[in-house]
């Protein structure tokens, strides 16, 4: 069967390679499969620069076969030949000058995008916002952050002290980019990883009744008795509590540790303290430690921060600093 007629005969006038490569891709096809990495791109433009595929190899830090091989597999991908090679050097195809100056339009757009990627990492990287829990904010912390000055003399800390529930509210509000609690768990909508363990001790300055007994303190006496304790939501205050299966009404109720600690020196009543708190006091005998019969007081500190961000940047190098200090401790 014959074809005749205007159609046929301007059909037979298109050659093959005219016709559009896309309508012979498959539809899965993606635009990263169909357009060569930046590294293919720029040693084309080394090529077409240094008029030699051994110079823009070795300017690349890779060896001319290395070269030959991702120049032949960007032909292949595109589907025309880019660089005609001789003893004389190598010369661009007129297809491939034509890339050339396509691909030195994208290589521009990357390194604009580079560099307004490394504009968000310093802006980052400028400033570290800390909330952490008393104990940790005033015992822990102040170490690791001369630490981490070492090693960022650049970044800007600052440090937000609160119990565990408003070091939580914190950072699920963004005005913390991480945190430092003392419960009993991670708080919801939290992640975290243990950074270090502590051991509550119960305390009272050494004219109290307690610190002359002959016998350890069980645990029920000690829930029974009205202690000097931090407020509810504290970190120390939701262990005890879980510990002893519930308290007595406060003696008295405190927003830190600091004072809580000054209100057991002078005598006001027993406490239940971090022993990271009370080491100068009872080395001192300004405190004395209160042993105990039928209950172990530890806990975990945990760095926490929001689920799915991962500290970045300086809040990723303290993080590290907490660790270490952690191995060293033996923990």
């Amino acid at each position: 069967m014959s074809t005749s007629g205007p159609d046929a005969s301007a059909a037979a006038a298109v050659p093959a390679a005219a016709v559009p490569a896309a309508s012979a891709r498959p539809p899965e096809a993606t635009l990263a499969h169909r357009v060569p990495d930046l590294g293919a791109l720029q040693l084309l433009l080394a090529v077409a620069r240094l008029g030699s595929l051994g110079r823009a190899a070795r300017e690349m830090g890779i060896t001319q076969p290395a070269a030959s091989s991702r120049v032949r597999a960007m032909e292949r991908q595109l589907g025309v030949a880019l660089v005609d090679r001789s003893p004389r050097g190598s010369r661009l195809t007129d297809a491939g000058a034509l890339v050339t100056d396509w691909a030195g339009r994208i290589v521009e757009a990357a390194e604009a995008f580079d560099a307004g990627a490394q504009a968000l990492r310093d802006r980052r990287d400028s400033r570290l916002r800390v909330a952490a829990s008393m104990t940790i904010a005033e015992y822990l912390l102040p170490g690791w952050l001369i630490a981490l000055r070492g090693q960022r003399p650049d970044t800007a800390v600052s440090l937000l002290a609160g119990n565990s529930a408003a070091v939580a509210d914190r950072l699920l509000a963004g005005d913390a980019d991480l945190g430092f609690v003392e419960g009993l768990a991670v708080p919801d909508a939290l992640d975290g990883v243990v950074i270090a363990h502590d051991r509550l001790v119960v305390v009272a300055a050494p004219g109290h009744p307690w610190a002359r007994r002959r016998e350890p303190l069980g645990a029920a006496e000690l829930a029974a008795t009205p202690l000097i304790l931090r407020e509810e939501g504290s970190g120390t205050r939701q262990v005890l509590d879980a510990a002893l299966g519930g308290l007595a009404r406060p003696l008295i109720e405190l927003s830190s540790t600091t004072a809580v600690k000054a209100a057991a020196v002078s005598g006001a009543g027993p406490s239940v303290l971090s022993e990271l708190a009370v080491g100068e006091e009872l080395a001192a005998r300004r405190l004395v430690e209160i042993p105990l019969a039928d209950v172990r007081l530890r806990r975990e500190l945990r760095a926490v921060w929001p689920t799915g961000h991962r500290p970045a940047g300086p809040g990723r190098d303290l993080l590290a600093l907490t660790r270490g200090a952690e191995g060293e401790r033996g923990e």
